[in-house]
């Protein structure tokens, strides 16, 4: 038993993609691509594909606590993602546990709002949310769901701003993605207000046309989160994060899967 090291490891939180391109098993390609292994908690599963989702199943909430209780008591994380928590009683059995592990490191995707534009979560269950963002160290809106968490419409002249807006009004950190921004520029813009430094990053990368774009968000958090396990400060982790999704996308925009919209290509396959 010498010379053993422990796996730098990421725990994911968040709902199922049975089309492989989203949420957990987006997660779990993101953090082994980027570097560290990966366990998961189901929050739900899903009946979806690259044309959408047909049906949603929540886990009970009993389960989810066994789930949380059985990785946290035995693996030690050195970051957590959460994604698709759809419910009060969910975020409230999630703060639970990772206030009872003393989990650190925690990233926070606020998946609220569907391409489409319909709310995912409950009224009642987005102010439980609120509630819950100051005790996590970085949520990761797009635009609409940052607009639902402020109340206030983001343009282009207020984007930074906002992003800070809503860093101190959470108290926590914010990566606001630029992707919802009506513009002609041929750029991506990312912006992190970092709340323990109350400094703000911008991150630029070159867009890419493509349709093959399924499951991005998913795979930012879960890169940024595993990137903060290797040890990177925040600003770093978000810039490797956002440089790996824009690479995953890029290496992803040829490649055919479904008849939809398509994922980014993880593994660069």
């Amino acid at each position: 038993m010498e010379n053993l090291t422990n796996y730098n490891s990421v725990l994911t939180i968040a709902g199922s993609d049975s089309g492989g391109g989203a949420g957990i098993q987006a997660d779990i390609k993101s953090i082994s691509a980027c570097g560290a292994f990966a366990a998961s908690v189901i929050t739900a599963t899903t009946a979806q594909n690259t044309l959408g989702v047909f049906d949603i199943h929540a886990i009970p909430v009993a389960h989810i606590a066994q789930q949380l209780d059985a990785v946290l008591s035995d693996i030690s994380f050195g970051s957590v993602k959460i994604g698709m928590i759809h419910s009060s009683e969910v975020i409230q059995i999630i703060e639970k546990k990772l206030t009872q592990y003393q989990v650190k490191n925690t990233v926070l995707d606020p998946v609220m709002v569907a391409t489409s534009g319909d709310k995912l979560i409950t009224d009642n269950a987005i102010e439980t949310l609120k509630a819950f963002l100051p005790k996590v160290n970085l949520i990761t809106p797009n635009i609409p769901e940052a607009e639902l968490l402020m109340e206030t419409k983001i343009f282009t002249d207020n984007f930074n701003a906002s992003a800070e807006k809503l860093a101190n009004q959470y108290k926590t950190s914010v990566l606001l993605k630029g992707g919802h921004l009506n513009n002609n520029s041929n750029q991506m813009k990312d912006v992190l207000f970092d709340w323990k430094t109350q400094t703000i990053h911008e991150f630029i990368n070159t867009k890419v046309n493509t349709k093959n774009t399924h499951g991005t968000g998913c795979s930012l958090s879960s890169s940024i989160a595993t990137y903060l396990c290797l040890g990177h400060a925040l600003v770093t982790a978000v810039n490797k994060g956002c440089e790996y999704v824009n690479k995953a996308i890029y290496n992803g925009k040829d490649k055919l899967l479904g008849k939809g919209n398509g994922p980014i290509n993880h593994f660069g396959l």
